[in-house]
């Protein structure tokens, strides 16, 4: 082998170890008795494998907590493609007076960069006042200050590589501008609407402030919140930390790695 080949070949092994490290920390602590990871020098290999902590997951029913996750989570992303689709259709072929166009897209970039914290008083009240408070409803949208914004200028620039001439060729035929989006427009963008999805559902997954403020009942918890209650005040449970880490990882990882192909493509359009 080459030598610059040899160089780059060890090289990416190098990022891969730093890369894949904290995922075999996490494995195999979370089958570790605690006294081989609650000392002053941890064992690189678990001597003695348990499965407490996962059966500790079981009985505290951590199970529920995902589902609640699951279902916020493609509620919020599946909202927030289906109005981002649409606002960045409607921004990348229609005119607009005084180019409002351009206001609004920087107003949702603003409210997109504004910290977390600013919003949650008057989200708060507007919960409060519709009755949305601890509903799983109420977090749906609140969650689209996190992502329509991002889904909004992603899909913009997806929409916009698609050619004039295909949707002119539509309308000739005598299709509706909804058809058009729908039957024409959709499927040329579907890749970067897949790519788009990854990333809102990995940010309406691991979210945590709102979902700590609006829900108030533990059985309408999502997994962030459970994840916090494992760092108590007098100690940290890692065994069982490490466990629903795992546990909170893998539907992620696994999908994204489902929809490779999808995420490539989606890509390889927005640099077009």
């Amino acid at each position: 082998m080459p030598r610059p080949r040899l160089g780059l070949a060890l090289l990416l092994a190098l990022v891969m170890v730093f890369v894949l490290f904290p995922v075999y920390w996490m494995v195999t602590t979370s089958v570790k008795v605690p006294l081989e990871y609650a000392t002053r020098d941890p064992t690189w290999f678990p001597t003695r494998l348990t499965g407490e902590h996962y059966l500790a997951l079981w009985t505290d029913r951590a199970y529920r907590y995902l589902g609640n996750t699951v279902v916020v989570s493609l509620s919020a992303t599946a909202l927030a493609l289906s109005a981002g689709l649409m606002a960045a259709y409607a921004l990348a072929r229609f005119r607009f007076p005084a180019k409002l166009d351009v206001l609004f897209l920087l107003w949702v970039l603003l409210v997109r960069m504004a910290p977390p914290v600013v919003m949650a008083i008057p989200l708060y009240t507007t919960l409060r006042a519709f009755g949305l408070l601890n509903t799983h409803l109420g977090l749906v949208i609140v969650y689209q200050i996190y992502v329509l914004p991002y889904a909004i200028w992603m899909m913009l620039g997806f929409v916009r590589e698609v050619p004039r001439e295909v949707e002119e060729a539509a309308e000739i035929d005598g299709a509706s501008r909804w058809r058009t989006l729908t039957s024409v427009v959709l499927p040329l963008v579907r890749p970067g609407l897949v790519a788009t999805a990854i990333f809102c559902l990995i940010m309406t997954w691991n979210e945590f402030l709102y979902a700590l403020l609006f829900l108030r009942t533990p059985e309408k918890f999502t997994l962030p919140i459970h994840i916090a209650n494992f760092i108590t005040e007098y100690e940290i449970l890692w065994g069982e930390l490490m466990a629903i880490g795992l546990m909170s990882s893998f539907p992620i990882l696994l999908l994204s790695g489902y929809v490779q192909r999808h995420l490539l493509k989606g890509f390889a359009m927005q640099l077009k």
